[in-house]
């Protein structure tokens, strides 16, 4: 918990460099149909899709990567039109 928090702190100042911002990070979770039982949304919101492609590929979120896959494990989706 201690190391996903790190990546937290760490992670969310990139986020903002993007432009990027949070819609929903954690609260209570109902699956009402499906198999899928995430223990934690998150969702974010970009300009666009390309904005938050760089963003993923920006050196400052995959500076990240061996917190992230070492501290949690985050399926992630990208859905336009939100």
């Amino acid at each position: 918990a201690a190391l996903y928090g790190q990546f937290l702190e760490q992670m969310t100042p990139t986020i903002d460099s993007y432009g990027g911002r949070f819609i929903v990070r954690g609260g209570g979770i109902e699956v009402i149909g499906g198999d899928w039982a995430p223990k934690r949304i998150a969702i974010l919101e970009f300009e666009s899709a390309e904005r938050a492609k760089s963003w993923l590929g920006s050196p400052e979120f995959t500076a990240l990567d061996e917190i992230r896959t070492n501290s949690s494990n985050i399926n992630m989706i990208l859905v336009e039109g939100l």
